[in-house]
C-alpha cells in the first residue's frame, strides 16, 4: 500500500514592489486599486516613447532586495535550519551580465544564498515571466513526492534600462501611463519592481499560511512572443491545476490573471472561459497596480493572491475604462469583493508560449 502524498504549505512570505515594502503593503495597494505608476527617475528615459513604470524610490540593488525578502520570509527559522534550506531563484540573469566577464548568473545566485544564510542554490530559473511560478510548482511537486523538505523560492526584477528600452522599442508599453488589463482602450503594459520570497515545506510542522494544492504548466507552441489567440495552452495549465487539487471550477473563488493591458489579454480571457466554463469565477490582474515584474511577476502575484485569500477580499482590476467584448469575464471592478471560497488561482504566461497556473487554499 503506497504512502499518502505529502502536502506542500507556504509558511513564510515577503515582497517588495512600488506598492511598498512588506506583504501588507502589497495587499493594501491591490485592494485599493491604487496604481503605483509614475515617471521613471532611476535612469535616463529621455527620448523614449514611454517614460512611466512602477518603481520603488528607495530600492537598493537586486541582491540587497532579494536578501531582504528572504530574511523576512524566513523570520522564525533559526540559522542552523536555514543552513540546511536550499534556494530556488528566478531572475533574468546577473544584473551586470555583458558588462563584466566575471558576472555570471550562477555566481550571483550563490552570493544571494550565502548572504541569506541558506544551504546554496538548488536551481536558477531564467524562463522569463514564469520563472517564479515554475520554481514554486517544482518545489511543491518535490515536497509532495517526499524528495525535499523546506525550500525557499525567491524571484526578482528591478526596472532597469536594458529591458525598459527593449519593451519601449517594441511598442509594448502603455502610452497613457496606466496598465488596463482586459479593458477597452488599453495601450500596453508597464514594467514594475517585483522582488519576493516564499518558504515552502511539508504541512505538519510550522503554521501554514496557504497550501499549494495544485499547479499546471503547458506550452502554446504558437509564436515566439505572441500567445495562442485561443489560449489553449493556458487553459491546459489551469485544468491541470484544478485536477491536481481535486476541485471543479465552481469551487474556485478567485483568479489573479496574467493580463497586463497588452493585446494578448483577449487570449487569456479565452483560456479562462475554456478552462472554467460558466462557473463565473471573479477575476482581476494585480499587474494593474504593481506593473509587470518580468521574472519577478509570478512570485509577487502568488504572494498577493495568498494574502487576498487570507483576508477574504478580492483585489481590484484597476485602470478599467470599459468592457471589451473579447475579454468577457467576471472582473472585480471599483471595489474589493468578498471571497466566497478558500481556493484561489494565479496564472502567468511568458515569451515562447510558456504558461503556468498555481492553485492555493487558505484555511476557511
Amino acid at each position: 500500500m503506497s504512502e499518502p502524498a505529502l502536502r506542500a504549505g507556504i509558511t513564510g512570505l515577503a515582497a517588495v514592489s512600488a506598492l511598498g515594502r512588506g506583504a501588507q503593503a502589497q495587499l493594501a495597494g491591490a485592494l485599493a486599486g491604487a496604481a503605483a505608476f509614475g515617471p521613471v527617475r532611476r535612469f535616463d528615459v529621455a527620448g523614449r516613447r514611454v517614460t512611466a513604470a512602477a518603481t520603488l524610490a528607495d530600492a537598493g540593488t537586486l541582491a540587497d532586495e532579494l536578501v531582504g525578502v528572504i530574511d523576512e520570509a524566513c523570520a522564525g527559522i533559526g540559522a542552523a535550519e536555514r543552513a540546511n534550506t536550499p534556494l530556488l531563484l528566478g531572475i533574468h540573469g546577473h544584473p551586470d551580465a555583458g558588462r563584466s566577464a566575471t558576472a555570471t548568473t550562477a555566481g550571483f545566485a550563490a552570493a544571494v544564498a550565502a548572504r541569506a544564510g541558506l544551504a546554496g542554490v538548488a536551481k536558477v530559473y531564467t524562463c522569463a515571466c514564469v520563472s517564479g511560478s515554475t520554481a514554486v510548482a517544482d518545489s511543491a511537486a518535490s515536497i509532495r513526492a517526499g524528495r525535499s523538505g523546506r525550500v525557499v523560492v525567491a524571484a526578482g526584477y528591478l526596472v532597469e534600462p536594458d529591458q525598459f528600452a527593449l519593451f519601449d522599442a517594441g511598442r509594448a508599453l502603455a502610452t497613457d501611463g496606466a496598465a488596463r488589463p482586459f479593458s477597452t482602450g488599453r495601450t500596453g503594459l508597464l514594467l514594475g519592481d517585483a522582488v519576493s520570497a516564499v518558504v515552502l515545506e511539508p504541512v505538519g510542522g510550522r503554521e501554514v499560511l496557504a497550501e499549494v494544492v495544485g499547479w499546471g504548466r503547458a506550452g502554446d507552441a504558437h509564436h515566439a512572443v505572441r500567445p495562442d489567440p485561443g489560449g489553449h495552452g493556458m487553459a491546459r495549465a489551469v485544468r491541470a491545476a484544478l485536477v491536481r487539487a481535486g476541485i471543479g471550477p465552481d469551487q474556485l473563488g478567485y483568479v489573479n490573471a496574467n493580463a497586463s493591458g497588452a493585446d494578448g489579454d483577449h487570449a487569456e480571457a479565452a483560456a479562462l472561459r475554456e478552462a472554467l466554463g460558466t462557473a463565473g469565477v471573479p477575476v482581476s490582474s494585480t499587474k494593474s497596480v504593481h506593473g509587470h515584474g518580468l521574472e519577478g511577476s509570478g512570485l509577487l502575484e502568488l504572494v498577493v493572491t495568498v494574502l487576498a485569500a487570507q483576508a477574504g477580499k478580492l483585489p481590484v482590476n484597476a485602470g478599467h475604462l470599459g468592457a471589451d467584448p473579447a475579454c468577457a469575464l467576471d472582473l472585480v471592478l471599483d471595489a474589493p469583493r468578498q471571497a466566497a471560497s478558500p481556493y484561489a488561482l494565479t496564472v502567468n504566461a511568458a515569451f515562447g508560449g510558456a504558461n503556468t497556473a498555481l492553485l492555493v487554499k487558505v484555511a476557511a
